[in-house]
């Protein structure tokens, strides 16, 4: 059997997805934690850069085993093009924020396994996430510029949260090339993430008028079937009742009765 099959793909993805998943999660917590705490020791900074490039590599050694492994290299490259695209950017440095959606992609795809079925806890979570990391790479790109508007991370989730629901108050804005190439993906983020939502929600709420609907037939149904039911017991206890009452009353005298009666002897009429 050829090792190049959607079979080989489908068990690597399956044997190296949690593993992706930690590494994605681990990657997220070293990208943070130096710009949340610019104080940090020269040591733990270049041990969190040095665990950020290295999860990056790993993650670009994913994308080459798939590639890899597919029997139609040329079609998988077509439809993982975005992914492609955030492995190779990063290696220019102001588009290093890019390997950030590396991370959010393997995290994307292991969330969509255990929340299926759950709407509500995979929206939330995803825009939770995208929104933290937003304002970790706003605050990344713009703290350092003398002109910046964001350099709290406080200011940097206000930003993120007006940004991805298109709000847009103005009060805070990107200066810096890299800050508004965060903006962009944020804001087709939200775009997207909003039509999603109204869509489920769109849905949801036809499925629930459907099944009221459906309900109230069935039980309408029901009313009159139980109707029909008693109608039908009504009209034998009825017709019963007036055979009680047919058998009880004696038959009473014909108009003609009383005539034969007073017929005189021999069947001349008296006169």
């Amino acid at each position: 059997m050829s090792i190049r099959s959607e079979q080989w793909v489908t068990r690597w993805q399956e044997r190296t997805a949690p593993a992706l998943t930690v590494l994605a999660v681990v990657f997220l917590v070293a990208y943070a934690v130096p710009i949340l705490w610019p104080a940090l020791p020269v040591a733990a900074d270049r041990l969190c850069r040095i665990t950020d490039f290295g999860i990056w590599a790993v993650f670009g050694i994913d994308y080459a085993a798939r590639l890899l492994l597919s029997p139609t290299r040329l079609r998988f490259v077509r439809q993982n093009l975005f992914d492609l695209v955030v492995l190779i950017l990063p290696m220019i440095r102001p588009l290093r924020v890019l390997r950030l959606l590396a991370a959010l992609i393997n995290l994307n795809r292991r969330a969509e396994q255990w929340t299926r079925g759950r709407l509500a806890v995979y929206v939330a979570g995803a825009t939770t996430t995208v929104v933290g990391v937003a304002a970790l790479a706003i605050l990344d790109a713009e703290r350092a510029d003398p002109a910046t508007n964001i350099d709290t991370y406080t200011d940097a989730l206000w930003w993120a949260v007006v940004t991805i629901t298109t709000v847009g108050y103005g009060d805070h804005f990107p200066v810096t090339p890299t800050g508004q190439l965060v903006a962009l993906i944020l804001m087709i983020s939200g775009i997207g993430l909003i039509g999603f939502v109204t869509g489920s929600l769109a849905s949801w709420i036809v499925e629930r008028i459907a099944v009221a609907e459906n309900t109230t037939r069935d039980a309408t149904k029901d009313d009159i079937a139980q109707v029909l039911t008693e109608l039908g017991q009504l009209r034998r206890e009825v017709a019963q009742l007036a055979g009680q009452l047919g058998a009880r009353v004696p038959a009473q005298p014909r108009p003609d009765d009383g005539a034969s009666a007073a017929a005189a002897p021999g069947g001349e009429p008296a006169a």
